[in-house]
């Protein structure tokens, strides 16, 4: 009996969509019913520093990514384990990334909204997503994988 599964991790969503569509869904919330998060020179210089922060992971997350001949989108197939670069510190590093700017949103608008469903976009990204990643690369790439997992943490 062959294996019929699909050579992918099968995500729920792309994890793009779930942060975009959290974001979207606290600046309407916000429009209607503005809550700050801090008081606004505050809140922003956190903001900033978020973004300042995620980029430059995003960035060198996507060139390890590319070096690797490996795609970013996780319902193509993953063609090698990627272990250099950000992924040595974190196993996600662009879910890392992709927070960090949400966050710098967040505090960029000064919206207790965006903030809140950080929570639920953090849950649907580890169980949605982190959790059937993790499980199709054990099944791909077996002890390489679970040695890696072992040595690196999920997030930081």
């Amino acid at each position: 009996m062959h294996n019929t599964r699909p050579d992918t991790a099968q995500v729920i969503v792309l994890p793009p969509l779930v942060y975009g569509a959290a974001c979207v869904m606290g600046l309407l919330l916000h429009l209607v019913l503005p809550l700050n998060v801090l008081p606004t020179t505050l809140a922003r210089g956190i903001g900033v520093v978020c973004v300042l922060v995620s980029l430059p992971l995003a960035l060198a997350t996507l060139r390890a990514l590319s070096r690797a001949h490996t795609p970013v989108d996780p319902m193509k197939p993953t063609t090698v384990l990627v272990t250099d670069g950000p992924f040595r510190s974190s196993r996600n590093p662009i879910y890392v990334a992709l927070t960090l700017l949400y966050l710098g949103v967040a505090f960029l608008v000064n919206a207790v909204w965006i903030l809140l469903l950080v929570v639920p976009v953090l849950l649907v990204i580890r169980y949605g997503v982190i959790a059937r990643e993790e499980a199709y690369l054990t099944r791909k790439f077996g002890d390489a994988y679970r040695q890696y997992t072992a040595q690196v943490r999920r997030w930081l």
